[in-house]
């Protein structure tokens, strides 16, 4: 936990050790590390360096915890300060770096990645660099990066980014398949399945996309591309392959499909009475059912209705007799 603060955790488990007695001696600290005394001075040499302890002067010999409060403190506050200015010089960087082009060209645009090593390098990184959400289509024949990369996804999830996935069916007969999966779905990642995609692609954010080339010599490569009109086509490649894909979940029996199933008799009753002019929350109390309830029927009448929005969706709704069925 202290990690990102310079220690490792053998001096964290130190600190947290003197910490819960207050004060101790090289021999009584090692024995409840179970570390031999030499290895348990150098770590009380590294808290001394970084103020989290002291030697008692009252009792040489004796080694005493800074209050984490104060000690802690300021080392949080230092790190926060490195942080700030290392963002800054990244910021003077890229700005040179701009400053520094004579005149735009495609290159600015659009980059080329040779080698298989290159290209998984940066498939990792446009997905670590993600703050929102990662689209990405997987097919069942890799080019220098199987799917989505399972570290990077569980990091990136763990910051609150969203994943979208459209997997070609041929990826669920292989061996690890249905294992990374169930994996994905477990983590509520929106995973779907079609029975090909045109090609493997990865965007992030809707500023930058990766995706394979298809070249003749052995090296894997990939274009990097940035917001241009070219990443625009390559979204909406992604959101085409989307609505025609079916929703898998994870039940029961493990991984199943969701059916193209129109709406319900519910569905229909949330429908015309948000047409009506009411608030989610009135709907709500007027079926007796949850808030979130009648947000994630909506949301699945719009994934039905291949919208984004709830203008879309009314529209669609009378375009296809949604809200005049009877019930």
């Amino acid at each position: 936990m202290l990690g990102a603060i310079g220690l490792d955790e053998r001096h964290e488990s130190a600190y947290r050790a003197l910490v819960s007695v207050g004060a101790a001696d090289v021999p009584d600290l090692a024995r409840r590390l179970a570390l031999g005394e030499q290895d348990t001075e150098r770590a009380l040499r590294r808290l001394e360096r970084h103020g989290l302890a002291a030697q008692s002067s009252g009792r040489p010999g004796r080694w005493v915890a800074a209050p984490p409060g104060v000690a802690l403190g300021a080392l949080l506050t230092r790190q926060r300060h490195e942080l700030e200015q290392a963002e800054l010089t990244a910021a003077l960087l890229a700005e040179a770096y701009r400053a520094a082009a004579a005149e735009p060209s495609v290159h600015d645009l659009v980059e080329v990645v040779t080698g298989a090593a290159a290209v998984s390098q940066r498939f990792l990184q446009i997905q670590l660099g993600a703050t929102d959400e990662v689209c990405a289509l997987v097919t069942g024949t890799p080019v220098a990066v199987t799917g989505v990369d399972n570290d990077a996804e569980e990091q990136a999830a763990a910051r609150g980014v969203r994943y979208r996935v459209v997997l070609e069916r041929a990826v669920l007969d292989q061996p690890d398949g249905v294992t990374e999966l169930t994996a994905a779905l477990g983590r509520d990642e929106q995973v779907r399945v079609v029975d090909e995609v045109p090609t493997k692609l990865v965007v992030a954010d809707g500023s930058l996309a990766l995706v394979p080339l298809t070249v003749r010599s052995a090296e894997p490569a990939a274009l990097v591309v940035h917001a241009s009109g070219l990443l625009e086509l390559l979204s909406g490649l992604f959101e085409s392959v989307w609505r025609q894909a079916l929703p898998l979940r994870l039940g029961e029996r493990g991984v199943t499909e969701e059916g193209p199933d129109g709406p319900d008799a519910t569905d229909l009753e949330i429908l015309s009475l948000l047409l009506a002019g009411l608030t989610d929350a009135s709907v709500a109390k007027q079926l007796g059912v949850g808030l979130r309830t009648v947000q994630r029927r909506v949301r699945r009448l719009m994934e039905l209705a291949g919208v984004t929005t709830r203008l879309q969706l009314g529209w669609h709704a009378h375009e296809r007799g949604w809200v005049s069925r009877e019930r």
